[in-house]
């Protein structure tokens, strides 16, 4: 494609994604923030959307969500002080009835294969814990440390993750921690609502920590995407922008940070809503975008995976986690703690007969336990490339 062709697809790209802005706010990270009026968010370019009535609250949250709130009130003082915000806060924050948007820039699609491809996941990269079959373990290059259950119905998940900054090795690798909500096969039509923090230079042309979100209802292939890169996840909320810089992030055997995620199904109008800690409300994924998960989920993922490209014939040292093996525990190790899911009564309950999942665990591993604290949680993640993951 010429060059000038291909400059005027990009145009055409970022005029259709950015839309215009009540007030924009410089990021000291070089992002730029658009306060983009509510009704005017790139989700209204769905054609189904084209009517629909904005809910600006779910009709119901999970039960069970604030009694836990109450036991880990004592424990996390500490935490509560320094909450864990955006950086773009320090330079302004949005006006009521305008969500914060991430300005999408020509060098962010350019580094995309191609235009139709920005803002989206390879295919196959999903862990899929039962079919350990080698030849799928290295067919996408993508490697999980994950817990999971499976089983039953679900209607949400729970978590609260511990925020790192981990090295990448190449550019085209990234490393993410999250959680995975999936309904369907893992054939051509899996859908997947998926939310956590990732570090992914070639979305993000840097290298912090970012919270994320993903959606697709078919395995990757057409349909979804990350943030607010295509029509898909309605924001109703002013302070948080989806793909702007945490901060700040975990350091080694220093302050500890986390952020909560839960993503539920709202028992009355069936969209699947997202909440950042326990303030934000972010926004929904009508449930018409889904087959599968327009009844429920039937597994539910949690943890980390990295893209191992095998720079140089050998594995990749991007990190995962805090790039420690779970076994070195609180402060070096990255975990996940308080997971739980939401059951057909819109419960949160603790997951039961959780499973783990690792590909090669000499390069990321993951170890579960539990305590009155922390209910369920696990430690999880690693180096990558050492003496033993050649």
């Amino acid at each position: 494609m010429s060059t000038s062709r291909q400059k005027l697809e990009v145009q055409k790209h970022l005029n259709r994604l950015n839309k215009p802005a009540v007030k924009s706010i410089q990021s000291p990270d070089g992002d730029i923030i658009d306060c983009v009026h509510i009704s005017h968010q790139p989700a209204f370019d769905h054609p189904f959307l084209k009517d629909h009535k904005i809910q600006m609250r779910p009709s119901y949250h999970p039960e069970g969500l604030f009694e836990e709130n109450k036991v880990s009130e004592k424990s996390t003082k500490e935490k509560r002080s320094n909450p864990i915000t955006q950086l773009w806060h320090m330079n302004g924050r949005c006006p009521e009835d305008t969500i914060p948007v991430r300005r999408t820039n020509e060098d962010d699609v350019l580094r995309a294969s191609s235009v139709k491809r920005y803002g989206r996941k390879k295919h196959r990269s999903i862990p899929k814990p039962r079919s350990a079959d080698p030849d799928l373990v290295n067919e996408s290059g993508h490697q999980h440390a994950i817990a999971y259950v499976e089983g039953d119905k679900y209607y949400g998940a729970k978590a609260t993750i511990n925020v790192w900054e981990p090295k990448i090795q190449q550019p085209n690798e990234f490393s993410l921690s999250q959680l995975w909500i999936l309904g369907g096969s893992f054939g051509e039509d899996l859908n997947s609502i998926e939310a956590g923090w990732q570090v992914s230079p070639d979305l993000y042309g840097d290298n912090n920590t970012r919270l994320f979100t993903y959606w697709t209802s078919d395995a990757y292939q057409a349909t979804g995407c990350y943030n607010l890169l295509c029509s898909g996840f309605i924001q109703i909320n002013s302070e948080i922008a989806m793909g702007a810089s945490i901060s700040p992030v975990s350091a080694l055997r220093n302050s500890q940070y986390d952020i909560s995620i839960l993503v539920w199904k709202d028992p009355k109008e069936g969209h699947w809503w997202m909440q950042f800690g326990n303030d934000y409300v972010l926004g929904y994924w009508p449930s018409f975008l889904f087959s599968y998960l327009a009844d429920s989920a039937s597994m539910i993922e949690w943890g980390g995976e990295v893209v191992n490209s095998e720079p140089d014939g050998r594995h990749t040292s991007t990190q995962m986690g805090s790039g420690h093996f779970p076994e070195e525990g609180f402060g070096k190790a990255s975990y996940f703690r308080n997971i739980q899911v939401v059951d057909d009564s819109n419960n949160l309950k603790a997951p039961k007969g959780i499973g783990t999942f690792t590909e090669q665990s000499n390069c990321y591993d993951v170890q579960t336990g539990s305590n009155g604290d922390w209910g369920h949680y696990f430690y999880y993640g690693g180096p990558g490339r050492n003496s033993n993951c050649p």
